[in-house]
Formats: C-alpha cells, sequence, structure tokens
C-alpha cells in the first residue's frame, strides 16, 4: 500500500502579511496535490469577527470546508482560545480516524501548543498520525520532543507505523537526532536527499520548519509545494511525501 501525506501551516486561511483571504485557494491546491491524509496546523475552529467582517468566510469551521468531499473524516485538536474564537490542528483522512486525542503540550503560559494524535484506520492497518506545531524557542522545544518520544514509547505499540508531522520551528535542526534517538524516528526528506525541507518563508524558503518524521514507513519521493500558486498563500510552503509501509 502506497500512501501520500500533505503538512501544511495554511496561516488561518490567510496570505503572506495578512493581505487576503485565500482559503478557497488552499483547498483547491491541497485537492490537486492528491494527499490521502492532510495535516494542517493554524487551522481557525472558529472566529466570530471574520465570520461577519470577511467576505466569502465559511459557514463551517475551516477544516471542515476543507475537508469537504474529499476527505471524509477529520479531527481537529483546539489549542489557542481566546474571545473570538480558536485554532489549532487538524488531520484531514481519505481513510476512518478510529479515535483520536489532543494533548497538551504547552510548556509556557503565551504559546499554546497541542499533539494531535489520531489513530487512521489504512486498510485493516491502524496507523498513528501525530501533527503538531512547536515552540518559537529551543528550551521549549527540548520539552516538547521528550513530551512526543513518550508518548510513543509508551502509548504506541512498537509494531504500529507512527506519521509525525507539522511545523517544528526547529531552525536550528536539533529535532532529528532527539526524535530518532528517544522515538526511532526518521524524518523522510532527511532519508530520501540528506537534507530537511527548506519550507519558511514562502516566497523564498531558507529555513527547515516544516517536517515528516516515520516509523516503520518508508518514504518513496518528497516534495516542497513552493512554487506558484502555493508561495502566494501562507507564510509557509507544504510538504508532501509517498510512502510504503515496511515489510
Amino acid at each position: 500500500m502506497k500512501l501520500r501525506v500533505l503538512s501544511y501551516n495554511i496561516h488561518k486561511g490567510f496570505s503572506v502579511g495578512n493581505l487576503a483571504f485565500v482559503l478557497n485557494q488552499i483547498k483547491t491546491c491541497i485537492r490537486e496535490s492528491g494527499a490521502d491524509i492532510v495535516c494542517l496546523q493554524e487551522v481557525l475552529g472558529e472566529h466570530s469577527t471574520h465570520e461577519k467582517t470577511i467576505e466569502g468566510w465559511p459557514v463551517e469551521s475551516q477544516f471542515e470546508f476543507l475537508a469537504d468531499s474529499v476527505w471524509p473524516h477529520f479531527a481537529y485538536g483546539k489549542n489557542a482560545v481566546y474571545e473570538e474564537g480558536h485554532h489549532g490542528n487538524a488531520i484531514l483522512s481519505r481513510f476512518p480516524i478510529v479515535s483520536f486525542e489532543n494533548l497538551d503540550i504547552s510548556t509556557n503560559r503565551f504559546e499554546k501548543r497541542g499533539c494531535l494524535h489520531a489513530v487512521v484506520d489504512c486498510e485493516a492497518q491502524p496507523i498513528h498520525v501525530m501533527n503538531i506545531h512547536l515552540n518559537l524557542f529551543e528550551r521549549g522545544r527540548r520539552k516538547q520532543f521528550a513530551r512526543i518520544a513518550e508518548r510513543i514509547k509508551t502509548g504506541i505499540p512498537l509494531n504500529e507505523p507512527v506519521i509525525l508531522a507539522g511545523d517544528f520551528n526547529d531552525w536550528r535542526e536539533r529535532a532529528s537526532q532527539s526524535l530518532e534517538v528517544d522515538a526511532g524516528l526518521k524524518e523522510a526528506f532527511m532519508t530520501l536527499y540528506g537534507k530537511h525541507p527548506k519550507t519558511f518563508p514562502s516566497l523564498f524558503p531558507v529555513l527547515h520548519l516544516d517536517r515528516l518524521y516515520l516509523r516503520q514507513l518508508t518514504p518513496i519521493w518528497g516534495e516542497v509545494l513552493g512554487g506558484p500558486p502555493w508561495n502566494q498563500l501562507s507564510d509557509h510552503s507544504a510538504i508532501l511525501a509517498e510512502l510504503t509501509l515496511e515489510t
């Protein structure tokens, strides 16, 4: 079985600099990617002010609008809550989501972060999909690496595959060594090409912020979706990879 996975920080549906609301264009692009599983960060679950003031704002949540009829199964993890609404991470899937849990991995009161952990039934094979958006500061990220590794070691059977995707904010590229040693994960692009993907800022990517880590899955190919129209949407580039189950 081959599995196509996309990870994308959608910047709450707004273009670089918040100049335009581009959720419709994002929907078209992620559909055309052909992804079976989509991991999204900075997804608005609700925003009462935008609902009233922005033309074309969807009547449903952003993750339901993006899932539509293509990904009939989805999960949302509410992380940051404020007066107007909330945002967090979302997983969209062509395959049934058997269960999901949003883990609070916040390390300070200013950055509300979560790890959305879903179990996806891919043709009778359970695959654990974990979608994260980590801290801006390295000290907090180190604690988050440890919490994620502990979750994998204690909460996921050794014989079940794992996908850990998201915006790691790991501009110093410290995550891979930690996650490989502590959780047995290998980064897909590092495995394929010997380097992490450059994804930020989308107009001229120089930082390797977005990643796709795997256990018991082998990457076949990976691509940064960074050209037009992608680079006119979020401030992050999306990453897309095709995987196969290890035998």
